[in-house]
């Protein structure tokens, strides 16, 4: 049985620092959500691939408290980047995180995939660790919507379980008509696809 002190430090907000396009940052998390103590080895993965030009307009599709989105806001420092999630608290800390590092470019707002994105809104770089049990219908419009939202020559990066890597690539060469495996950790893969 757990004592009160114990509880009552469960419930403080979990705090750790990390380096986030070439930044180091301070990030605030909290149980409940992915991976909250560190960011995880996907993530990681996927950020080593991430390289958005300065004044490139980003969307972390799914953002958690916001690791990816703060990267490509610190990357893309002349942009503005967009974190979308469909889960409250997630959204809550991503904005917070964005405030306790001071940077401006980037918000986090509510949205189930792009359903709350501005109408027309128009992104040069979409990047997402896709959560393994997102359901093939959701994935289907989330591709679909990203294709529809990425201007001209666009780039989509994903990263996902091994488990899903083939499935990624029928998927992203039936939406954009391309896939690019960039790379296959033990555990993850990361996908690029062209608009």
């Amino acid at each position: 049985m757990l004592t009160a002190a114990q509880l009552a430090e469960l419930r403080r907000d979990i705090q750790f620092q990390v380096e986030l396009g070439g930044r180091n940052l301070r990030l605030t998390s909290t149980w409940g959500l992915f991976s909250p103590r560190e960011i995880d080895e996907g993530t990681r993965l996927l950020l080593s691939h991430l390289q958005p030009e300065a004044n490139a307009d980003c969307l972390d599709l799914g953002c958690g408290y916001g690791a990816i989105g703060l990267a490509l806001a610190v990357q893309a420092h002349q942009g503005r980047t967009l974190m979308i999630d469909k889960d409250f608290v997630a959204v809550d800390y991503a904005n917070r995180n964005l405030r306790l590092n001071g940077i401006q470019n980037a918000s986090a707002q509510l949205s189930n995939g792009f359903d709350q994105v501005e109408q027309g809104q128009q992104f040069d770089l979409i990047a997402s660790n896709v959560p393994a049990k997102v359901g093939k219908e959701l994935l289907a419009l989330l591709l679909h919507d990203a294709y529809a939202r990425l201007r001209p020559g666009g780039r989509l990066y994903l990263v996902t379980i091994n488990g899903l890597r083939q499935y990624m690539k029928r998927n992203l060469t039936e939406v954009f008509g391309n896939y690019d495996k960039l790379k296959q950790g033990t555990h993850y893969t990361v996908a690029l696809a062209l608009r």
